[in-house]
């Protein structure tokens, strides 16, 4: 049994919970009703802003390099974008619901230790390479803008994150809301000058031959990097009232991630298509800019810069939630200020140590194999959460329970381990990567219908293992604790 949560009377409010100088503390651990404020509004700003930055818009880079042409890049980027938020958004409403990170909700589903073997080790890897992107961009931009080595300019940027990242949930919060509306306005100026780009080749705008695997492909990559927010999506709502609504949760992050994914993802995309030559995206996007107001590309990658330090931010906190999770469910930990500047260290160093091995001259192709194995990693997991949230349990989870190593969720949550292994292996002769491609991926002519596959094998499959979960039984548990509403 862990020290942090073992019983109801320790899900009160701790008096370390909220420090002085506006430390977050809480890590983990629950929630409870009396520290739950802000507004479900809040949402907006921040995921909106958190699509406005530069490795957001090295995903449009990313997407045209694939060769579908570029309107049937900017047709599979809308549909990739607007379903990959879907599920993404989903897992945003369970946050109020809970008062749980996303990732301590999978062990229900996977297992106290399960859940640290499987789910959390990918997540991990998923902060650590997306991290890497981010300081290698935050490195070219600091180069760009003020010339500094680009070793120098991640120490920097990685820095400001970190930072960030210590105070934790409510400066990330208002730090994406004092960012709104001037990325905003940057972001009209930047599509001005991307459409009137003098750069952009004649019929840029014309459909032409539609070419199914490169589009099929531009859609994973796109949908992946929406689901890529799925992991840690709740941990920036599980502050909000419990009263909140999953209708209104779920539209608040929906509409401001989809609609800021499309618009930077295409931007990325028309951008590259007028200057295919740059020696990184970030002098792709500089000279867009400059190509409208002389010096203006300096302003918009400074921007966007300040829009990836906000990211970085949120995945510095991330990757610190997630080791704090797998140590957790090795030897309980008590969450405190000291663990998480702890884990943020460890995140600083991994991330320069993989940005340096990297380097900006491969970024596009690391982050094209990023953006795409991360989608089959994520995808059964998103099935199988989202199923034993909305359709198992339908909301009744027993907190405490999720804090013992040995409650009546286990040790090893036979059923998602199950579900999730089995759907990768299904999932794998569809899949289509530059090292590997599927069998059946190669007999249909190399597209990638993959997603597709994974999504409703993992949660068909879930439900069927779940049909014995003696869920009456669960529901008595939660009524006594009285910490969560019972749903019926």
């Amino acid at each position: 049994m862990t020290t942090h949560s073992p019983s109801p009377h320790d899900l009160e409010p701790r008096p370390e919970a909220v420090q002085p100088i506006g430390l977050e503390s809480r890590s983990i651990d629950y929630v409870p009703s009396s520290e739950r404020h802000g507004k479900v509004s809040h949402l907006g700003p921040l995921w909106f802003v958190s699509n406005i930055n530069l490795t957001a818009m090295a995903t449009g880079v990313a997407a045209l390099s694939i060769g579908a042409g570029l309107m049937w890049t900017v047709v599979a980027t809308v549909i990739g974008s607007l379903f990959g938020t879907f599920f993404m958004a989903f897992h945003s409403a369970q946050g109020p619901q809970l008062g749980l990170p996303q990732l301590v909700q999978s062990r229900p589903q996977f297992g106290y230790v399960g859940a640290a073997v499987t789910v959390w080790v990918f997540a991990l890897v998923n902060y650590i390479a997306y991290n890497t992107s981010d300081a290698l961009l935050s490195g070219a931009a600091f180069n760009t803008l003020v010339g500094i080595p680009t070793g120098v300019g991640y120490f920097l940027a990685a820095s400001i994150a970190a930072l960030i990242a210590l105070y934790g949930y409510h400066w990330i919060h208002r730090v994406n809301r004092w960012l709104n509306w001037p990325l905003m306005a940057v972001m009209v100026v930047l599509t001005v000058a991307a459409l009137s780009d003098a750069q952009l080749p004649d019929g840029a705008f014309a459909f032409g031959e539609f070419k199914l695997a490169a589009f099929m492909t531009v859609f994973v990559i796109v949908a992946g990097f929406q689901l890529g927010w799925a992991p840690y999506v709740s941990d920036y709502s599980r502050y909000l009232p419990a009263d909140v609504g999953v209708r209104s949760t779920f539209w608040w992050t929906y509409l401001s991630s989809g609609l800021s994914a499309i618009w930077v993802f295409v931007l990325g995309a028309v951008m590259s298509a007028a200057g295919p030559d740059a020696a990184d995206p970030v002098a792709a996007f500089r000279g867009a800019g400059d190509r409208l107001v002389s010096g203006f590309g300096w302003v918009a990658v400074f921007a966007l810069l300040l829009g990836l330090l906000s990211v970085m931010g949120i995945n510095q906190y991330g990757g610190m939630m997630s080791m704090i999770s797998i140590r957790d469910s090795f030897k309980p930990v008590t969450p405190s200020v000291r663990v998480r500047a702890i884990g943020i260290a460890v995140m600083f160093v991994t991330v320069w140590g993989t940005a340096q091995f990297v380097g900006i001259d491969r970024f596009n192709t690391f982050y094209g194999n990023v953006l795409i194995f991360l989608a089959y990693l994520f995808t059964p997991w998103t099935a199988i959460n989202l199923v034993d949230y909305f359709f198992v349990r339908k909301g009744n989870y027993v907190i405490a329970e999720i804090f013992k190593a040995r409650g009546i969720y286990g040790r090893w949550g036979w059923r998602g381990n199950v579900a999730y292994l089995v759907t990768l292996l299904v999932m794998a002769p569809f899949m289509v990567t530059v090292p590997y491609t599927g069998f059946l991926a190669t007999a249909m002519g190399g597209v990638d219908y993959s997603i597709f596959i994974g999504l409703p094998v993992a949660g068909l499959l879930y439900m069927y293992l779940c049909r014995d979960l003696d869920l009456a039984h669960e529901r008595r548990l939660v009524e006594e604790e009285g910490v969560l509403p019972v749903v019926h």
